[in-house]
């Protein structure tokens, strides 16, 4: 999505845990700052090391597995993520950032209702955050629960009205059970997202733009390396889902690996990735 991006971050001094659980002078601390200091500097492994040590030294130290937690999911070992999330919510069941991250996880090992049911429990501790979370929207669209999803980025608007994704998750999770047609008409109304390509993906979700026309659009303005490939991402990413919805497989699952080749440091890369996998499984 265009706002709210996810940033990895080591949450060492003030974890999201009771303040109980973590005390200044236990062993593990000093671990624990070693690591986030190595994290931060992009010594990731030399962080995994120390975030080790602070949970032998402490198993009870809840802060020590969600900065374990944390790297884990850097590193892309989202089962192991998993695992120290889940300490830290049976250490602290009110743990409410422990659960969100947990749900990010999930859904990066294709695990969309567990992901749901993680997004969920998180915003019954924090509330606040419902309308932003499109996250849960997302999940929502792949666990099959359109309505609930739907509904997820209706409530974004409080957030955004300027956001395409937003309109296009939307369309998606009403296509299936309204029909292309009502989904299309029925889009919501966005004022203007400045990334490129994307009033034109909105423009493709409601009828009035060819796929051509998206992809026609990414070199536009002689981006740079790093801007072209994030175009291309999306314009791929929205390309395959647009296919997805009308029913044709095939040329979704062309889009949605080129999309997954495009890597970028978003969220937003697992769609692709979930996505191909999903099509690929039907069409076997």
């Amino acid at each position: 999505m265009r706002i709210a991006t996810l940033v990895l971050s080591l949450c060492l001094f003030t974890p999201p845990i009771a303040p109980s659980c973590v005390r200044a002078d236990e062993p593990a601390e000093e671990a624990l700052k070693a690591a986030a200091k190595a994290f931060a500097q992009g010594r990731t492994k030399e962080a995994l090391v120390l975030a080790d040590r602070a949970v032998s030294l402490d198993p009870k130290n809840a802060g020590a597995y969600h900065a374990r937690g944390q790297i884990r999911d850097a590193l892309g070992r989202y089962a192991d993520a998993v695992a120290d999330f889940s300490k830290v919510v049976q250490l602290d069941p009110k743990a409410a950032e422990a659960y969100d991250r947990r749900g990010s996880a999930h859904f990066k090992l294709g695990e969309f209702a567990k992901s749901v049911a993680d997004f969920d429990r998180y915003l019954e501790l924090r509330p606040a955050a419902k309308a932003g979370h499109w996250r849960r929207g997302i999940s929502c669209y792949y666990a099959k629960k359109f309505d609930e999803g739907r509904k997820q980025f209706e409530g974004y608007e409080a957030v955004d009205t300027n956001d395409v994704e937003n309109a296009v998750w939307r369309y998606l999770c009403m296509a299936p059970v309204v029909g292309i047609e009502k989904a299309r008409t029925a889009m919501l109304e966005i004022g203007q997202d400045r990334r490129v390509p994307m009033m034109l993906v909105y423009d493709l979700f409601r009828g009035k733009a060819k796929p051509a026309d998206v992809l026609e659009a990414v070199a536009a303005g002689k981006p740079s390396a790093e801007d072209l490939n994030r175009r291309r991402f999306y314009a791929e990413l929205y390309l395959g889902l647009y296919y997805e919805s009308l029913g044709d497989g095939k040329r979704a699952l062309q889009h949605l690996s080129a999309a997954a080749e495009h890597r970028i440091g978003h969220y937003m890369w697992y769609c692709a990735v979930n996505s191909k996998n999903v099509i690929r499984r039907k069409l076997k």
